[in-house]
C-alpha cells in the first residue's frame, strides 16, 4: 500500500504533503505494460494529482489533471479523490525515445512541451472549477508548481520521481508538494529555500529508506513541522457495469442499434483495463431503457 502524509510548520504558514506511491506506479505499469518512460511519466502525473487532490474539502470531491503536451505519449489524465486515491490513463503506452543521458529518462520529450496542463476540480457545484496554463517543461513536477503559482496564486514546490528496474518494473516512486501560504514570513521562506538546495532526487531518498513522513518534513527542517494527516493511499478505479451502461446509453439510439448487430460488445476501461461484455439482447434492453427515459435520442 502507499502512504500520504501532510505536515505543517509550527506557525502554520507552510504545508507540505508527501507520498510514497511505489505501489501506485507499479499498478500503472501492470495495467499498461508500459515502456519505462511512459511508466515514469504517468506515474509522476498520478502521484502529483494525488498530492493535489488530497485534502479536498468534501468526501466526494474529485480533482482531474490533464496534460496535452504534443509529445508521442499523447494525452495523459489522472483523477484523485479527496483521500489521494488515484487512477490514471495515457493515450500511448509503448513510446520509446532516447534518454536525456545514461540513467535519466526523457519524460519531457515523451510528454512534449508544446501544450497545456488543465486542472478540473469537481466539488459538487453546478459547474466544476477549471484552470489551464501552458506547459513549462513536460516533466510534470515543474508544470504542477507553475500551475499552482499562476492559477491558484499558491507559491511552492513539487518534486516527483519514479525509479524503474531494468525489467521495467517499479522499484520506488513518490514525491512531495510544498505550498506556502500568503502570510508566511520571509525568514520561513528563506529557511525553506536553503533546505531545498540540499534535497537530492526523491527516488534517491526513497531508495535509501526514507518514509513519506520524513520526506514531507525534509523541506521544513528547522521549522518544527507537525503531522496533520497520515493515510493509506492506493490506485483505485471506480468503474462499474452500471457506469458503463450509462456511457453506452449516452451514445444515442443509432450507435446502440449498430452495436446490437454484433453478438457481443466489449467495452474496456481505460483506467484499469477491466472489460465489460454486453450481449446483443442486453444492448437492445439499453435501447428500450433509453427510450423509456427519453435519453440517447440525438
Amino acid at each position: 500500500m502507499g502512504r500520504i502524509v501532510r505536515v505543517i510548520t509550527k506557525d502554520a504558514s507552510v504545508v507540505c504533503s508527501a507520498i510514497d506511491g511505489t505501489d501506485i506506479a507499479a499498478r500503472i505499469e501492470e495495467i499498461n505494460h508500459s515502456s519505462k518512460v511512459c511508466t515514469a511519466a504517468l506515474g509522476r502525473l498520478a502521484l502529483g494529482t494525488s498530492l493535489m487532490g488530497f485534502g479536498l474539502k468534501n468526501r466526494d470531491d474529485t480533482l482531474t489533471v490533464r496534460i496535452d503536451g504534443g509529445g508521442p505519449i499523447g494525452t495523459m489524465i489522472a483523477v484523485s479523490d479527496s483521500y489521494g486515491n488515484v487512477k490514471a490513463y495515457m493515450s500511448h503506452t509503448d513510446v520509446e525515445i532516447p534518454p536525456k543521458y545514461p540513467g535519466k529518462l526523457d519524460v519531457g520529450g515523451a510528454v512534449g512541451r508544446d501544450g497545456t496542463i488543465t486542472v478540473i476540480k469537481d466539488m459538487g457545484l453546478k459547474e466544476p472549477y477549471s484552470g489551464q496554463i501552458p506547459l513549462v517543461s513536460g516533466e510534470i513536477a515543474e508544470d504542477i508548481t507553475q500551475y499552482l503559482a499562476e492559477s491558484e496564486q499558491t507559491p511552492g514546490a513539487c518534486a516527483l520521481g519514479v525509479l524503474l528496474r531494468p525489467d521495467r518494473t517499479v522499484k520506488c516512486a513518490g514525491g512531495f508538494l510544498l505550498q506556502v501560504l500568503p502570510f508566511a514570513p520571509e525568514e520561513v521562506i528563506s529557511r525553506i529555500e536553503e533546505n531545498m538546495k540540499g534535497i537530492t532526487s526523491v527516488t534517491d531518498l526513497l531508495e535509501n529508506g526514507m518514509t513519506a513522513e520524513e520526506l514531507a518534513k525534509l523541506p521544513l527542517a528547522g521549522l518544527d513541522p507537525d503531522v496533520l494527516d497520515d493515510f493509506e493511499v492506493n490506485y483505485v478505479c471506480d468503474c462499474s457495469r452500471e457506469r458503463t451502461e450509462r456511457m453506452l446509453i449516452s451514445l444515442g439510439r443509432d450507435d446502440l442499434e449498430d452495436l446490437a448487430r454484433d453478438e457481443v460488445t466489449e467495452v474496456k476501461c481505460n483506467f484499469c483495463d477491466k472489460v465489460y461484455r454486453f450481449t446483443s439482447d442486453e444492448i437492445k434492453a439499453l435501447i428500450k431503457e433509453s427510450a423509456a427515459n427519453g435519453e440517447g435520442d440525438e
